[in-house]
């Protein structure tokens, strides 16, 4: 009923899937492909560490109750030694077992808050250094589309996987279908580090993982900038500053080429 109110692992894990095969059959072995290859095997952690971390911290809820339990118990014999000096008649012993039940109150709340607190630390720093994990990935597929510049008069390269870690160079319609794919890996690295964000109400968090957002949505922009460009050389039939070293005889590719491609 309110399947389509949270976002749902597996949908992301699919998504990545289908796009690691695209990214193959368009440049088989190549770096970004390996990068989608290894944000599969992130997610599916993921899916598995956010049921992880809804789970309460058993250990750590008994102890909660050990030390409530350890308090009652303290509370009532300071009681009955109370009663005890009560009919002794003995006002500076009443008054004595009052300030140890007072204490006890005290350290028994204490206790209570800081182990309370304790799993909650706990669950964010294993939580942070996640998000740490993804915002690594992000920077990473930034790394590949970085020297892609179709403004460049290097000519933009990708690996063929071979033994030497051959280099090919790219037309004009691969670079933008290369842009694309980084774009749309940023994307879903930020939609994997939004399933911690939904898991909690830690706010701590929740902004981190609203930063890896908000970092994923300004490198895709400056992404599409680069594909805006490489679109308006086409269109214009202008060809890119690389392509006449890679390919001078060339005809332009259609503009329908490099569309954006279908969701996935």
């Amino acid at each position: 009923m309110y399947r389509y109110r949270r976002l749902d692992p597996n949908q992301i894990i699919k998504t990545l899937v289908t796009l690691h095969g695209r990214v193959e059959t368009r440049f088989p072995k190549s770096g970004l492909s390996r990068v989608c290859s290894e944000l599969i095997d992130v997610a599916r952690e993921t899916e598995a560490r956010v049921n992880e971390t809804a789970k309460p911290n058993l250990v750590l809820r008994l102890a909660i109750f050990a030390v409530l339990a350890l308090g009652i118990f303290m509370l009532s014999k300071i009681n009955t030694i109370v009663e005890l000096k009560r009919e002794s008649e003995n006002l500076s012993g009443i008054l004595q077992g009052i300030d140890s039940a007072f204490n006890i109150l005290l350290l028994m709340g204490g206790g209570m808050i800081y182990l309370s607190s304790l799993e909650a630390r706990w669950k964010r720093h294993s939580v942070m250094r996640q998000l740490h994990e993804l915002r690594s990935i992000v920077h990473v597929i930034d790394m590949h589309q970085l020297p892609k510049d179709p403004s460049s008069d290097h000519p933009a390269t990708v690996a063929t996987g071979g033994p030497d870690n051959e280099q090919r160079l790219m037309s004009s319609f691969e670079l933008g279908r290369y842009l694309d794919y980084c774009s749309e890996l940023l994307s879903l690295t930020g939609k994997v580090a939004a399933l911690y964000a939904q898991s909690t109400q830690d706010s701590i968090v929740v902004d981190a993982a609203n930063d890896i957002g908000q970092l994923t949505n300004s490198l895709s922009n400056k992404i599409w900038q680069k594909i805006t460009l490489v679109q308006d050389r086409e269109g214009r039939d202008v060809p890119l500053p690389s392509e006449s070293v890679m390919y001078p005889s060339a005809a332009p590719l259609p503009q329908s080429h490099l569309s954006r491609p279908e969701s996935v």
